[in-house]
C-alpha cells in the first residue's frame, strides 16, 4: 500500500522541541507580567458565532474569517481576535459590574487570508483588556498610561531592550475627516494611505475627490506628523478642529504621566496611526522593534465595543503578537536558551521492575525523568547521541548488575562518556 505523506496546509504549522520550549518560556514570562500587574486569566470558545466579529462590530473582514455551520444551520466563525470575545463575555457575566475589570489570555487565533507576505493563518496572541470604571477624561488618561506602561514591562519582561512603542488618537485624523467632509468610503482610503505613509497616494486621492489644497494640506501633513513628543506640539498647531485638538492635548497629559512612570525611552508618537479594526475610539498605540517587519504589539481604547454587546463601558487593551516576538527575540540573539531539565533512565529488561522504582524516586526528588527500556541491537553511544539531540540533561543506563552509568550531556561533552559509575543502592538511599 503506498503511503502519503501529509504536510501541513498553507498559512499553518508544526511547533515541536526546542523552539516549542522557548515559546511556552515566553508566553510564561509574559503571563507572569500580567499577573503582576493583578490581571486575571479568561479563557474564551476558539470559536463563536459570526456576529461575535461581524462588521458592525468593526472586526476582521468577512471574507478573511473561517467560517462554517454548526448542526442547527448557525454561521460560526474562528476568532481572528481576541478583543470582541472577552467583550461579549464580559457583558454576559459581569453586567452589573461597574468597577474595572482586569483580563488577561493566550491562545490562537485564525485569519483567512491568501495575502501572507510570511504571516501565518493561524498564530499566538496574549494580552490584557481593562473593561469598565469612569469614562470621564481624567480617567481615561491615567488608564491609556498606566495599559501603555503595562506593556512596556512586558516587553522588557518578554527579553527586548531595543524597540519603541508608537502611540496615536484615531479622534485626531477623525476630526480631520469631519472638517473636511470626507465620506466614509473616502475616508478609509485615506486611512490606508496615511497608514503607508504615502504622501503621493494622499494627495491623489484628495485630488481626485476635490478637496480643496488648504482642507488636504492637514492630511498630507500627517505621512509625516510622527517621532517624539516634539510631534504633538506641531499637531495643535496642526488641528483646526476642537476634536482633533482635544486629541492632542489627551496625548500630552498621557505623555506625562508615561515620563513619570520612566517609559519615556521606549515611546514616540505617531498622529496618523491607524488600526484595520474599526472599534478603537481613541488612544490607539503600537510597537515596532528589529528582525520583524509588523508591530509585534498593538492595542488602544474601545469605549464603544462593549454597547455591542449590551454593557456600556470604557475599556482598553492590548495584545502581543508572541509568533512574531519569538522572531524578533531570535533575530536579535535575545532568545534564552532552553535550559536541559529532563533526564533519560534507559534500562536492561530484567531491571524493568528497579528501572521504574528509581525513575519515580528521581522524580520524587525533583527530577524529570522519561524512561524506557533498552532497544535491543542498540549502541548506548546512539542514547547519548539521541540525549544530545533531545536537549536531555542526563542519561542513565542502569544494567544488569545493577549498576547506574551516568551520563552528564549538559555540557555538551562530545566523547560520550559516563562521568559516574554508581551502584543501584546509591541512588536509592
Amino acid at each position: 500500500m503506498d503511503v502519503k505523506v501529509l504536510h501541513t496546509p498553507e498559512g499553518v504549522r508544526d511547533i515541536y522541541g526546542d523552539e516549542l520550549q522557548k515559546k511556552l518560556a515566553l508566553q510564561r514570562a509574559l503571563m507572569k507580567i500580567f499577573r503582576s500587574f493583578g490581571f486575571q486569566r479568561i479563557a474564551t470558545p476558539v470559536f463563536e458565532y459570526f456576529d461575535v466579529f461581524s462588521k458592525e462590530i468593526g472586526t476582521t473582514k468577512s471574507n478573511e474569517l473561517y467560517k462554517f455551520f454548526d448542526k442547527e444551520g448557525n454561521t460560526m466563525a474562528l476568532r481572528p481576535d481576541f478583543t470582541p470575545s472577552i467583550a461579549r463575555c464580559a457583558a454576559k457575566y459581569y453586567m452589573e459590574e461597574e468597577l474595572p475589570l482586569h483580563f488577561s489570555y493566550c491562545g490562537n487565533k485564525f485569519v483567512n487570508t491568501s495575502d501572507l507576505q510570511g504571516k501565518m493563518k493561524e498564530s499566538t496572541q496574549t494580552g490584557v483588556e481593562r473593561i469598565g470604571g469612569c469614562a470621564d477624561e481624567e480617567y481615561c488618561i491615567i488608564s491609556d498610561a498606566e495599559m501603555i506602561h503595562v506593556a512596556v514591562r512586558a516587553l522588557l519582561a518578554g527579553g527586548l531592550t531595543d524597540f519603541q512603542i508608537s502611540i496615536g488618537n484615531v479622534e485626531f485624523l477623525k476630526g480631520l475627516a469631519q472638517e473636511a467632509g470626507l465620506d466614509a468610503e473616502l475616508e478609509e482610503a485615506v486611512r490606508s494611505q496615511i497608514s503607508d505613509k504615502n504622501y503621493f497616494g494622499v494627495e491623489e486621492l484628495m485630488l481626485e475627490a476635490g478637496i480643496p489644497r488648504d482642507r488636504a494640506e492637514g492630511f498630507l501633513k500627517l505621512t509625516e506628523l510622527f517621532g517624539d513628543a516634539g510631534c504633538l506640539r506641531d499637531a495643535e498647531k496642526l488641528a483646526q478642529n476642537e476634536q482633533s485638538r482635544h486629541a492632542v492635548k489627551h496625548l500630552k497629559k498621557v505623555h506625562k504621566l508615561l515620563v513619570d512612570m520612566g517609559d519615556e525611552a521606549y515611546i514616540s508618537y505617531d498622529l496618523g496611526l491607524v488600526s484595520k479594526y474599526n472599534y478603537y475610539t481613541g488612544v490607539i498605540f503600537k510597537a515596532y522593534t528589529y528582525g520583524v517587519g509588523d508591530a509585534i504589539l498593538k492595542g488602544g481604547r474601545y469605549d464603544s465595543l462593549l454597547s455591542c454587546f449590551g454593557k456600556n463601558a470604557p475599556a482598553i487593551g492590548f495584545v502581543i503578537e508572541v509568533d512574531d516576538m519569538m522572531s524578533a527575540l531570535t533575530a536579535q540573539k535575545k532568545l534564552t536558551e532552553k535550559k536541559r531539565d529532563i533526564d533519560y533512565l534507559v534500562y536492561d529488561r530484567i531491571m524493568t521492575e528497579q528501572a521504574l522504582k528509581l525513575a519515580d524516586r528521581l522524580r520524587a526528588g525533583g527530577d524529570n525523568v522519561m524512561c524506557s527500556p533498552y532497544v535491543r541491537g542498540k549502541d548506548i553511544s546512539e542514547y547519548v547521541e539521541y540525549g544530545y539531540r533531545n536537549m536531555i540533561r542526563k542519561l542513565y543506563h542502569l544494567t544488569q548488575d545493577e549498576k547506574v552509568l551516568v551520563y552528564d550531556l549538559a555540557d555538551d561533552s562530545p566523547d560520550g562518556l559516563p562521568v559516574d559509575n554508581l551502584d543501584l543502592a546509591a541512588l536509592q538511599s
